[in-house]
């Protein structure tokens, strides 16, 4: 019995003294938040960021969630800074330090310019076709002639225009420009990650996304340059976020298709 309680109590202590489990130091905080709150980057309009309702105004997301806790962990107010449809606008927020952290897809080419704590979401690729469209298979897409809509400056536009060999790409300034190039007949189809192409399909009557997934886009939180004080506590909380069911739930929560948790690192 002895050694048991020992056990338990020493299992208990080691808990208790996990990073994000008990409030960070003042110089990890002061990383992290150096304005005293958490300032979150967030896409709107994207389930895996946030989105919001259009009669109560309140807003979920995977990103959302995830921002929210951290900031209650780290004893902080939690403060959202939305960009509606541009994830240009919101890297270039991130290089001014309008935000502190943010949860977007990670590419080599932004690695160069942001510290990244792991991988929590794997993001399906995809297509969505107008309705009647000839095209009904991925293999249909990436033909002489085809011209695909992308969001400039995204992950999907570097994606597709490495993976893609004879497609046409129409680039557009957001998502909801990629659509509108859909709709107005200047592509042929839309390639974007899923759950952006599943929230947006219903502005198309008849369109559909296509079957199967051409590659994964990976997501994990982002922050400047520059706040190495902070980097461990943060990561270790991605870490326990999925260890937790904390990505799952948020997932679950915003009804996000398309998308998996990350494996534990």
């Amino acid at each position: 019995m002895t050694a048991m309680l020992g056990l338990l109590l020493s299992s208990c202590a080691g808990i208790d003294s996990a990073p994000t489990r008990s409030a960070p130091t003042s110089q990890v905080q002061q990383a992290l938040a150096p304005t005293g709150k958490l300032r979150v980057g967030l896409l709107l309009g994207s389930t895996t960021q946030v989105v919001r309702d259009t009669a109560s105004g309140e807003m979920k997301g995977v990103g959302f969630d995830l921002g929210k806790e951290l900031a209650r962990r780290m004893g902080v107010p939690f403060e959202p800074v939305l960009y509606p449809g541009s994830i240009g606008a919101l890297l270039d927020g991130g290089k001014a330090g309008k935000w502190d952290v943010a949860f977007i897809g990670f590419t080599p080419e932004r690695a160069k310019e942001f510290d990244f704590a792991p991988v929590h979401l794997e993001v399906e690729f995809g297509y969505l076709v107008p309705g009647g469209s000839s095209i009904s298979t991925m293999a249909d897409v990436d033909r002489p002639g085809v011209r695909v809509a992308l969001q400039e400056k995204s992950g999907p536009e570097f994606f597709f225009t490495r993976t893609l060999k004879n497609a046409v790409f129409v680039r557009a300034p957001s998502n909801p420009g990629a659509l509108e190039a859909l709709k107005s007949g200047k592509a042929d189809v839309w390639g974007s990650i899923k759950p952006i192409l599943f929230e947006l399909s219903n502005q198309l009557p008849g369109s559909r996304v296509l079957d199967g997934r051409p590659g994964v886009d990976p997501h994990a939180m982002a922050m400047p340059k520059g706040r190495d004080l902070g980097l461990a506590y943060a990561r270790q909380f991605i870490e326990d976020a999925k260890s937790e069911g904390l990505v799952k739930a948020a997932i679950e929560g915003a009804g996000v298709r398309g998308v998996v948790v990350a494996p534990l690192k």
